[in-house]
């Protein structure tokens, strides 16, 4: 005969109700730890975007300005202030919001046909043509940017992990259009 306490072990093994409780709490604090990865990258990754498609819009706006025209007609623009605006809020104005929240004009910078940035149209040691240009040089606009992603703009994870800030940085490059 046998003992009661290997009789209540045996029908306990042989007893698969509650398996589902016991496999979900294994399961879900990983699955929790998962997700919020997921949010935070994503979260991430969309303020990385939207400073990326304002670095574009800016830096286009500032290849094709030619404050030349605006002198002749009597007005004034300053064209990398004002592609900073377009960049950071969208509109020529600077009227907020901002694109990504808490992105200021301090954190764009806009360079407007530096001369370090003028290369050879036609290379001259080989007579290959780089750049098909009507100049004999083509400059190029840069803007560039970059934003203290910190713990207050995640969804948790960052500061589960105690990173506290990350950096996120852009830039792009547009051809100067002369005209």
């Amino acid at each position: 005969m046998r003992n009661p306490l290997s009789r209540t072990l045996s029908h306990f093994r042989r007893d698969e109700r509650g398996t589902v409780l016991v496999e979900l709490a294994i399961v879900a604090p990983l699955m929790l730890l998962l997700s919020a990865g997921v949010f935070e990258f994503g979260n991430l990754i969309h303020d990385k975007l939207l400073m990326e498609a304002g670095l574009e819009d800016g830096a286009r706006f500032a290849a094709r300005c030619n404050s030349q025209i605006y002198t002749d007609a009597g007005l004034t623009i300053d064209c990398a202030n004002v592609a900073r605006n377009i960049a950071i809020f969208g509109n020529v104005a600077g009227t907020p919001p901002a694109r990504v929240r808490d992105w200021r004009i301090s954190d764009v910078t806009i360079n407007i046909a530096d001369p370090a940035t003028c290369r050879n149209a036609i290379d001259p040691g080989t007579g290959t043509v780089l750049y098909l240009s009507t100049t004999s040089q083509v400059c190029i606009v840069t803007a560039s940017t970059t934003y203290p992603y910190s713990s207050r703009d995640s969804v948790g994870l960052l500061s589960l992990l105690n990173i506290t800030s990350m950096t996120l940085s852009a830039s792009h490059q547009e051809r100067l259009i002369r005209f």
